[in-house]
């Protein structure tokens, strides 16, 4: 789920004479992720109240390792989560420094669309592309 940005944004229509990564468009995506930064913080917080309350020392043990196992889970996907966090504010970042939306391999615009598929994104498609292709030669 830390992997999925909420839609509830509306798309940024840009104007046709408009410059890429204008103050406007900076601004939508700035918005954008700190709304999903304050959804994902909101997530982290109800998990932590939810397994204080939910914490209970069951006698049987098929029991208490069934517990274990799901808050095992839990603090797993809140990890995600907060390191995901932890890109959202890097990003957030490259936007105050006027770095937001060009890819880090080559230069190039990131793209509008690509960048409110996965705001976080600091490679264009195609170096995301040439990067999964060497991830899975080096996996093999």
């Amino acid at each position: 789920m830390a992997d999925v940005i909420s839609k509830h944004f509306t798309p940024y229509q840009p104007k046709p004479d408009e410059d890429y990564m204008s103050k406007n468009q900076l601004n939508h995506f700035r918005k954008i992720l700190n709304d999903w930064k304050a959804e994902l913080s909101e997530e982290l917080d109800r998990t932590v109240h939810t397994m204080q309350d939910e914490v209970t020392m069951f006698a049987d043990p098929n029991d208490r390792a069934s517990q274990e196992s799901d808050m095992t889970l839990e603090l797993r996907n809140r990890d995600r989560e907060r390191k995901l966090i932890k890109k959202i504010d890097e990003t957030l970042r490259n936007i105050d420094n006027d770095e937001y939306g060009y890819c880090e391999g080559c230069g190039v615009e990131i793209g509008l669309k690509r960048l409110e598929a996965r705001p976080t994104a600091t490679l264009c498609i195609d170096c995301k592309t040439l990067d999964e292709l060497r991830e899975r030669q080096v996996a093999k």
